[in-house]
C-alpha cells in the first residue's frame, strides 16, 4: 500500500476496458493517474463506459471530460489528472518518465512498440502495459524490464508448523507434529525458531528438499546436537528476479498463459489473429465490416502471412478468424470487465512487486458466446445506433431482446454485486419497456471500509441500504432499467416473500454473497424451482464462478468445501501456541463479558419482574435459569466510571496473573508425562504472570478500554482524564462451588444485600449488550481485543500480531479487492447470456483464478449425475415427481398413486424431520388410511414435498432413496396457479 500511494500511473484509452482499468487502480489507492484520450463521447459508449452519460453524448464532450471526474470521486485519497493530447508515432514520449507504469488501450500496435521500447530503455524501467478488446477476443501484455523483483511471488501468509523430529543425520529429515502438512515446495526455505537440543538451527535459515507432504530434508545436521523436542519453522519468501523482453522480441516468439486446457493451442492462434488485424486495421484505417464474408477472407490470409513470420508456427482456426472477423467492431462489455480486472491486477505488480507478474501475454476468448449464433443472417448483428450497437455487433439483436426482456434475481448489492448491476446495466438486462427486471436484496447497510471496491458507493452512502443506494446507482448509468430492491436476507424466516411464486416469475438467479450457508439455501430454492443459478465469489486475488443449469449441471450443494479448522478449547483455554489463538481468546472475551452475559441478563429481568421477587421464589427453593450469573452481575453492578476502572484493573490480574499462577502450580515447569517426556514441551509453552504496570502502554490501554465498555454496559458516563488504578483492589472472595445449597445460600445473600444498601430500579434491572465493530475505532472495540490479545501473547512468550491482522482475525476479514471482484462479475456476465441463450452444455465455463500467481483455468461445469432405481427407472437433483390429491386422498392413495405413474413401490415416507410412515414403526400402518389432509398441514402453497423411499431389489438390500415427490393437495398444480 505505501508503495502504491507513490506511484504515478499514465493509462491511455477511455473505452470499455481503459475505464474498467481506471476504475480498478483508483479504488485501489496509487498516488496519482493520469487518463489520457482524443475521442469524443458517442452513442456507442454508453453500452461499454459506465462512466458515460446520454447527457455527455448530447452535449458532445470528450470521452476524459465526462469520464474524469466519476473516476476522481472514487477516492479524494489519489489525484486524478486528464490530458487529451496526440499520442501517436511523431509524440515526443520524455513526458512518460515522470510515472512509473504506462498502459496502453485502443493503441495501434506501432504505437505501442514504440512506447515499450522507449519505457523498456529508461533506468529503472518503465513498468508498460498494452491490452486489448475486439469483441469477443481479448489480449494483455507486460513489459516490467530486464530484471523485475518480486518481493512475494504467491501473498500467501508463511503457516507456522511445530516440529516433532529432526534427524541427526545428512541429509537431516525434519518432520511436522501430528502429520500436518508443510506446504511448501523443493527449493522453498524456512527459518526454525524455539529448537531445543539441536540449538544452532535457531535463527538459521534453511532451504529444504522435500520428501513426503509432511517431511523434508535441509542438509547436513549430523555434526548437530542431538533434537531434544520443540521448535516449529516458518517459510521464508525469497524474492525473485523475472526478465521481461520488448514487444518486439515476444511478437514473434510469444509467452503465453494458457486459460482453458481444452483448447490450448488457441492462444497462439488469437495472437496470429490480431497481430493480422493490425495490418487490416493499418492498410483500410478500420476493422472489418460486420458480416463481411470479403473481408474476412481477407483477415484469414493475413493471418496465413503472419503464421509464416512466427517461430513457433500454429495451425490456423479458420473459424476462429472468421468469427474475430465478424465481432472484431464489436465489444462485450463483460469481457472488458474480466480482462480490465486482470490488467489491473498487473498494474499494482507492476507498482509495488508483490505477487508473480504476467510473462508475458494473456489471451481470453468467449468465443462460445457466438458459436450458435453464427447461422444468423448478417443483419442481425448491424448497428441501430442507440447504446447496445457494441454488443449487438458481438452477439445479435434478437439476443440482445432476450437479456432485455430478462427477469433476473441477485442475491446480495456488496463488491460482486456493484459489478453484476454495472454489467447488467451496460447489456441492458431487465428492461422496464421490455418487461424485464432486476430484483435484488441485501439487508446491509454501507460502511466506509466498502468504499474502496464497492464501486457503486460514495462516502455520502454511508449507513444507508446497500440495495436501493446500488439501484439508485445502477441506473444513473442506464435509465432504461427496471430495478426492484429488497432489503430482506434470502433465508427460511423470508420464505413467505420469495416464495415459489416469486422464483416461477424469474429466468435466472445470481448470487453474490460471502456466505456459505446462504448460498446453500438459495442453491437448494433453485433445484425446487428448476431456475438457472449463477454464483461467484473471491477471497483475496482469488476467484471462482460456478453456473447451474437445471437439468444439465450439478448444483452448489453437490460439493461441500472443507469444514473450517476449529481452535480446540483447551488450547484456547490454557495452551495458546500462535498468536490466532491469542487474538480468538481476546476475541471469546469481548464477547463474553460485553455481549453475551448483558444479554443474559436482560433476558432474566425480561423473564421475572423484580429483585425481590426472585429473592422469595428462590427462599422458595425454586430453581431458575441463569440466576447465579445474573445475582453476581447485579450484585457486583458498578455505579460510578471509577469502580469500572477498578473492574477493569481486577480483570487484569485475573486474566495476565493468577491464570499464569494458577496453571504452573498445576504444572510446575519440571512436570513430566507417564513417558517421561516433558509436559511443558512444544507446542505447549509455559506462561510468565504479568505484574501491572501504569507506565506500559499495553497494560495502560488493556485497562482503559475494559473500563470504558463496562461503563457502556452499565450505560455510566466514563472520562479517559480520570484513570487511576487501585492497587490493592481485590476481586471480592468465593469460593468455586458446584450448584448447591451452599451456592444458593449465598446467591439469596447477596441479592438481599443488593436489594437493602442500593435502591434497584428498572434500569438496574438493564444492561446494554455491545456487538462488536471492528471498523469504528473511536470505540474501544478493537483497543481491547488488540491489548487483550497483546497481552496474553506476551504471558505465553509468542509474537504479538500487529493492530491490522489482529483486526483481520478478531474480524474475520475476508480479503478483498476490486481486480478480483470485476474479473468475477464479468466472467460470471458472459455465462448470463448462454443460459439466456438456452446453450448447450459444452458451452458453459466455470473459472478458477489466482492473479496473484498468475493463473485463470477455465472448465466445463460438473456433468449432472443421475441415480440409478431400476433399470428404467433413474433421477437426478433435477427431478421431482408429483402426486395431484384431493380431499379425501389418504396415504394409501398416495402410495398407490407413486406406484402406479412411477412403476416402483414406496416403502417409506417423511416429511421434513416427521416419519409419515415407516412400516416397523409401531401403529403406523394405521396411518395409511388417514387423508394427507390430516398426516401433513397444507402450507400456503397448497403442497408439500415428501421424501420417498423405494424397494430395493434384492431382498435385504436398503430401501434406495428416490426425487423428492411433491404432493398437491388440490388438482391443479402450483406452477398453474402462478
Amino acid at each position: 500500500m505505501h508503495r502504491m500511494a507513490q506511484s504515478y500511473v499514465f493509462l491511455s484509452g477511455l473505452g470499455g476496458l481503459g475505464v474498467e482499468i481506471a476504475k480498478n487502480i483508483v479504488l485501489a489507492g496509487v498516488k496519482a493517474v493520469t487518463l489520457h484520450d482524443t475521442k469524443q463521447c458517442e452513442t456507442w459508449d454508453l453500452g461499454t463506459n459506465f462512466f458515460i452519460r446520454e447527457e455527455d453524448v448530447l452535449s458532445q464532450r470528450k470521452r476524459v471530460e465526462a469520464v474524469h471526474p466519476r473516476v476522481a470521486e472514487l477516492n479524494p485519497y489519489v489525484q486524478v489528472g486528464k490530458s487529451s493530447c496526440v499520442l501517436d508515432e511523431n509524440t515526443d514520449l520524455s513526458f512518460l518518465r515522470t510515472y512509473q507504469c504506462v498502459i496502453l488501450t485502443e493503441a495501434s500496435l506501432s504505437l505501442q512498440k514504440k512506447i515499450n521500447n522507449f519505457c523498456h530503455s529508461q533506468s529503472p524501467p518503465i513498468k508498460f502495459i498494452s491490452c486489448d478488446v475486439f469483441g469477443v477476443c481479448a489480449r494483455v501484455f507486460c513489459d516490467f524490464g530486464d530484471a523485475f523483483e518480486v518481493s512475494d511471488p504467491t501473498g500467501e501468509e508463511p503457516k507456522q508448523v511445530f516440529i516433532q523430529n529432526i534427524t541427526q543425520d545428512n541429509p537431516g529429515v525434519v518432520m511436522c507434529m501430528d502429520n500436518r502438512t508443510h506446504g511448501l515446495q523443493t527449493g522453498q526455505s524456512v527459518l526454525f525458531r524455539e529448537v531445543y537440543g539441536m540449538t544452532e538451527l535457531n535463527g538459521t535459515c534453511r532451504q529444504v528438499t522435500v520428501l513426503t507432504p509432511y517431511s523434508f530434508t535441509i542438509g547436513d545436521t549430523s555434526g548437530m546436537q542431538a533434537y531434544a523436542h520443540g521448535g516449529f519453522f516458518v517459510q521464508v519468501k525469497i524474492p525473485q528476479t523475472c526478465c521481461f523482453e520488448r514487444m518486439e522480441q515476444q511478437l514473434l516468439d510469444p509467452k503465453v498463459l494458457v486459460p482453458d486446457f481444452s483448447k490450448p493451442e488457441v492462444p497462439l492462434q488469437i495472437h496470429a489473429t490480431l497481430l493480422a488485424l493490425d495490418s487490416f486495421q493499418q492498410q483500410h484505417h478500420r476493422l472489418p465490416n460486420t458480416g463481411c464474408p470479403q473481408d474476412a477472407e481477407i483477415l484469414l490470409k493475413m493471418t496465413d502471412g503472419v503464421n509464416h513470420t512466427l517461430k513457433s508456427k500454429v495451425s490456423i482456426d479458420q473459424d476462429l478468424v472468421r468469427t474475430l472477423s465478424r465481432t472484431a467492431g464489436g465489444c462485450l462489455a463483460p469481457l472488458c470487465a474480466a480482462v480490465g480486472g486482470i490488467a489491473s491486477q498487473e498494474v499494482l505488480k507492476a507498482l509495488t512487486g508483490k505477487f508473480t507478474p504476467l510473462q508475458q501475454w494473456f489471451y481470453l476468448d468467449v468465443t462460445e458466446v457466438i458459436r450458435p449464433l453464427q447461422c444468423l443472417a448478417a443483419e442481425e448483428f448491424f448497428p441501430k445506433g442507440d447504446r447496445y450497437d457494441a454488443l449487438r455487433a458481438c452477439i445479435g439483436d434478437t439476443m440482445c431482446h432476450k437479456l432485455h426482456r430478462l427477469r433476473v434475481f441477485m442475491v446480495g448489492c456488496g463488491a460482486i454485486g456493484c459489478e453484476m448491476l454495472k454489467n447488467f446495466a451496460l447489456l441492458g438486462v431487465g428492461l422496464a419497456d421490455h418487461s424485464g427486471e432486476i430484483s435484488i436484496t441485501d439487508p446491509d447497510l454501507i460502511e466506509k471500509s466498502n468504499l474502496n471496491r464497492q464501486f457503486l458507493f460514495r462516502p455520502h452512502h454511508i449507513q444507508k441500504p446497500k440495495s436501493t443506494t446500488a439501484a439508485a446507482a445502477t441506473q444513473d448509468i442506464n435509465p432504461q432499467l427496471q430495478i426492484d430492491a429488497h432489503l430482506n436476507k434470502v433465508c427460511p424466516a423470508t420464505e413467505s416473500i420469495y416464495n415459489d411464486r416469486f422464483y416461477s416469475r424469474l429466468h435466472v438467479v445470481v448470487t453474490a454473497l460471502d456466505n456459505v450457508e446462504a448460498r446453500r439455501y438459495v442453491d437448494s430454492r433453485i433445484v425446487s424451482n428448476q431456475k438457472p443459478l449463477l454464483d461467484s465469489g473471491t477471497m483475496g486475488t482469488k476467484g471462482h464462478t460456478e453456473v447451474i443449469v437445471p437439468n444439465l449441471t450439478e448444483s452448489y450443494n453437490s460439493h461441500r468445501d472443507p469444514p473450517e479448522e476449529e481452535i480446540p478449547f483447551c488450547t484456547l483455554k490454557s495452551f495458546p501456541a500462535v498468536t490466532e489463538h491469542t487474538i480468538q481468546w481476546a476475541r471469546d472475551k469481548f464477547e463474553s463479558a460485553f455481549s453475551h452475559k448483558p444479554s443474559i441478563y436482560n433476558m432474566f429481568w425480561q423473564t421475572h419482574s423484580s429483585a425481590e421477587s426472585v429473592l422469595e421464589r428462590m427462599k422458595a427453593r425454586e430453581s431458575l435459569e441463569g440466576s447465579f450469573q445474573v445475582i453476581k452481575l447485579l450484585s457486583r453492578r458498578p455505579t460510578h466510571w471509577e469502580h469500572c476502572v477498578t473492574l477493569a484493573r481486577i480483570k487484569f490480574d485475573k486474566y495476565f496473573k493468577r491464570k499464569a499462577l494458577q496453571l504452573l502450580h498445576s504444572f510446575p515447569l519440571d512436570t513430566r508425562l507417564k513417558d517421561g517426556s516433558l509436559f511443558w514441551q512444544s507446542p505447549k509453552r509455559p506462561p510468565s504472570p504479568i505484574e501491572f504496570d501504569l507506565k506500559d502502554p499495553l497494560h495502560y490501554s488493556f485497562v482503559v478500554s475494559a473500563a470504558r465498555l463496562f461503563a457502556e454496559i452499565y450505560n455510566i458516563s466514563y472520562s479517559e482524564k480520570r484513570i487511576e488504578t487501585d492497587e490493592m483492589a481485590k476481586k471480592p472472595d468465593q469460593t468455586k462451588l458446584s450448584v448447591s445449597s451452599e451456592e444458593e445460600r449465598e446467591a439469596i445473600a447477596q441479592l438481599e444485600r443488593a436489594i437493602c444498601t442500593q435502591a434497584i430500579t428498572p434500569d438496574w434491572l438493564r444492561m446494554t449488550p455491545i456487538l462488536f465493530e471492528k471498523d469504528d475505532d473511536s470505540n474501544g472495540h478493537m483497543d481491547f481485543v488488540a491489548s487483550a490479545s497483546a497481552l496474553r501473547a506476551r504471558m505465553y512468550s509468542i509474537e504479538a500480531a500487529d493492530r491490522l491482522k489482529t483486526k483481520r482475525i478478531a474480524g474475520k476479514i475476508i480479503p478483498a479487492i476490486a481486480t478480483a471482484t470485476a474479473s468475477v462479475a464479468g466472467l460470471v456476465a458472459v455465462e448470463l447470456i448462454k443460459v439466456v441463450g438456452g446453450y448447450g452444455f459444452e458451452s458453459f465455463k466455470n473459472c478458477f483464478f489466482n492473479l496473484a500467481i498468475p493463473v485463470v483455468v477455465l472448465t466445463e461445469p460438473a456433468n449432472v449425475k443421475r441415480t440409478r432405481i431400476r433399470d428404467n427407472i433413474s433421477f437426478s437433483i433435477w427431478d421431482r415427481w408429483t402426486i395431484q390429491g384431493h380431499e379425501d386422498f389418504t396415504l394409501s392413495d398416495f402410495m398407490n398413486a407413486v406406484r402406479e405413474k412411477y412403476g416402483i413401490e414406496p416403502t417409506m415416507v417423511v416429511h421434513g424431520v416427521k416419519m409419515l410412515y415407516v412400516p416397523v414403526m409401531p401403529g403406523h400402518s394405521k396411518r395409511l388410511k388417514l387423508t394427507m389432509q390430516k398426516l401433513v398441514k397444507p402450507s400456503t402453497e397448497r403442497y408439500v414435498d415428501l421424501t420417498v423411499s423405494f424397494a430395493p431389489e434384492l431382498e435385504g438390500d436398503e430401501d434406495l432413496p428416490g426425487p423428492p415427490v411433491r404432493y398437491c393437495f388440490s388438482g391443479d398444480k402450483p406452477e398453474d396457479r402462478a
